[in-house]
C-alpha cells in the first residue's frame, strides 16, 4: 500500500510531492462530490493563483481557464461532460520545474453513456511549490468528442 501525503504542499515541495499530492487531493475532492458540493479548498493550495489550464480546441471543455476560479469552473465543465473520469494508471516525469504526467483515463460519456479508455499527456509546470501551468494533450479528440455525441470538428479535427 502505498501512502500519500495530504499535507498542504510548501514553498521547498519537490515537484513529485506537489504532484502526488494534488492528485490525492483531486482524489479527496472528487469523493466528496466534487464541482458544486465539495469545496475547492481542497485542491487550492495546490495551484498557484495565477495559474492556466490550457484545454484542447474541440474538447467539451475547450479552452484557456485562469486561476483558482477557472479552474473550479473547468472542473465543473468536466463533471457535466463525464459520468465517471477514473484515472486507472498514471507515470510521473519530473525535471527541475517541469513535470510530464502520462495517465490512463477510462470514463462514460454523460450525454451518450458511451465508455472510452484514452491516454492523456501532461506538461506541468511548477514553481515555488505550486503548479502554475498545465497542458493536456490528448491521444484522440476526436474519439472524446463521439463518446460525447458531438460530430467532428471543421477542417477535419
Amino acid at each position: 500500500m502505498i501512502s500519500i501525503s495530504t499535507a498542504e504542499p510548501s514553498p521547498t515541495s519537490d515537484p513529485m510531492s506537489v504532484l502526488t499530492g494534488m492528485y490525492a487531493a483531486e482524489a479527496r475532492y472528487l469523493a466528496a462530490g466534487g464541482p458544486g458540493q465539495a469545496s475547492f479548498d481542497i485542491l487550492a493550495p495546490y495551484f498557484g493563483p495565477d495559474m492556466v489550464l490550457h484545454q484542447a480546441e474541440g474538447l467539451p471543455y475547450a479552452g484557456t481557464w485562469h486561476g483558482h476560479d477557472g479552474l473550479a469552473r473547468f472542473f465543473l465543465a468536466m463533471s457535466e461532460t463525464w459520468e465517471r473520469f477514473d484515472m486507472v494508471e498514471q507515470e510521473f516525469l519530473t525535471v527541475s520545474e517541469v513535470a510530464v504526467v502520462e495517465t490512463l483515463v477510462r470514463a462514460r460519456a454523460r450525454a451518450t453513456g458511451r465508455e472510452l479508455a484514452l491516454s492523456i499527456l501532461q506538461t506541468i509546470a511548477i514553481r515555488d511549490g505550486r503548479i502554475r501551468e498545465v497542458r493536456p494533450f490528448y491521444w484522440d479528440t476526436a474519439a472524446v468528442r463521439a463518446a460525447c455525441g458531438l460530430g467532428p470538428m471543421a477542417g477535419g479535427g
